[in-house]
């Protein structure tokens, strides 16, 4: 075997000792100096793993198409597309409920522990609903054929569905089997109160060439969704970012409180705010006579922020992106005793936390989505002499390697 073909493994079946979880729904194996990342196996099996891609170097990616030795953890899939070349869209269905929530707890505290230098115990907390029928909101792909349905794992491929069981019922079989625009997407929400919205999504080149969507609604209107979260009703745009799991936004509502604990009169920053929810919380400690900058991006979660929270004076709506808010000087005024922030997968990032440690605040809140980010962002507070006091984390993403996880940072002594 040459070397050129020892670098392009794709198709190779290779029987390996599956090790530990790595974050991205895979774990860890080794053959012949090379790393594996194996979906569809767990840790301590031996399996036959296929190679399904390989760019050369150090690594490549497989699945576990053969189980020779099973994990006492592992179950079967209770759905029928979960699986090697199948739907992508989950990665721990062969799991249960317990192991998954353990790898996801181990892929969180090593994250911390790279970041930190010390171990940092995990538990990831169940939500209440179970395993399945949890998502509200989900986004379809349309295949050639124009049937709606979800990509497999690294693939722009389309495997039609007409029911996915991690899905609320009727959300997927609102749109299964009916023909819309092929490469077009469909993006799918149930509200709080029970009313399916959706609407097709095409991507076209529109003025000087630039690319953007193009949306027809299919059900709904998508001005009158309704979601229920930290004692509030909030009717907004249905397609607002919102928690897809229906107990997450309580939930994560009621951590952030406990530990901001924001003094009555006192300044408090709630960035990547949404649609206010952690805002209304912080408005809640903070009275009348303090305030809160709810600072968010997306201009129509931020609108509609602006008029859910019409009855807290004491928030203000800031409708920038949060670097250019402050870079710009928005958020000047009194230091902020507490900052939430809330950041997109891809972590704030070294300009928004220099100048969140720059002003000093009491406490940080950093509700994070990715593991991986929370870790980076940690090492960088660090750096400016924060320290990390305590994280929780919740499956909110139930059958997913995705998990949401809280951190509280604080000045060091």
């Amino acid at each position: 075997m040459t070397a050129k073909e020892k670098l392009n493994w794709k198709g190779r079946r290779l029987d390996v000792e599956v090790g530990p979880v790595a974050h991205g729904g895979h774990c860890v194996a080794r053959y012949e100096g090379r790393v594996l990342f194996v979906r569809h196996a767990l840790p301590g099996e031996r399996v036959t793993a296929q190679v399904t891609e390989d760019k050369g170097g150090s690594y490549c990616r497989a699945d576990a198409v053969e189980i020779i030795t099973a994990s006492p953890d592992r179950v079967e899939p209770p759905c029928p597309l979960s699986g090697p070349g199948a739907c992508g869209g989950c990665d721990w269905q062969h799991a249960s409920g317990e192991a998954q929530r353990k790898l996801k707890a181990a892929v969180v505290s090593e994250h911390l522990s790279k970041a930190t230098g010390r171990d940092i115990p995990v538990v990831v907390e169940e939500l209440t609903g179970g395993l399945l029928g949890w998502r509200t909101r989900v986004r379809m792909a349309v295949g050639f054929d124009q049937l709606p349905g979800f990509h497999p794992h690294r693939s722009h491929a389309v495997i039609p569905v007409g029911h996915c069981p991690i899905t609320v019922p009727g959300l997927v079989e609102s749109v299964a089997g009916q023909e819309f625009t092929k490469d077009s997407e469909l993006e799918l929400v149930r509200d709080g109160g029970g009313r399916i919205h959706a609407r097709q999504l095409k991507l076209v080149r529109g003025y000087r060439g630039r690319m953007h969507y193009q949306r027809k609604a299919i059900a709904g209107d998508g001005e009158s969704a309704v979601e229920f979260a930290a004692g509030r009703h909030w009717e907004m745009n249905a397609y607002n970012f919102w928690q897809v799991h229906p107990a997450a936004a309580d939930t994560l509502a009621a951590a952030v409180g406990e530990w901001a604990q924001a003094s009555p009169g006192a300044c408090a920053w709630d960035l990547y705010s949404g649609v206010g929810i952690f805002a209304s919380v912080l408005a809640a400690q903070v009275g009348p006579e303090g305030r809160v900058l709810a600072v968010e991006q997306a201009g129509q979660s931020s609108l509609d922020s602006e008029r859910l929270l019409a009855d807290l004076p004491q928030v203000t709506a800031v409708s920038r992106k949060v670097e250019v808010a402050l870079r710009e000087g928005l958020l000047d005024g009194a230091d902020p005793e507490v900052v939430v922030l809330d950041p997109p997968r891809k972590g704030a990032g070294h300009e928004v936390v220099d100048t969140i440690a720059g002003r000093h605040p009491a406490r940080v809140v950093y509700v994070a989505c990715d593991p991986a980010a929370l870790g980076r962002d940690v090492a960088r507070f660090m750096l400016h002499g924060y320290k990390l006091d305590s994280v929780r984390a919740f499956d909110a993403f139930p059958m997913t390697h995705h998990v949401e996880a809280v951190a509280l940072l604080s000045p060091g002594d």
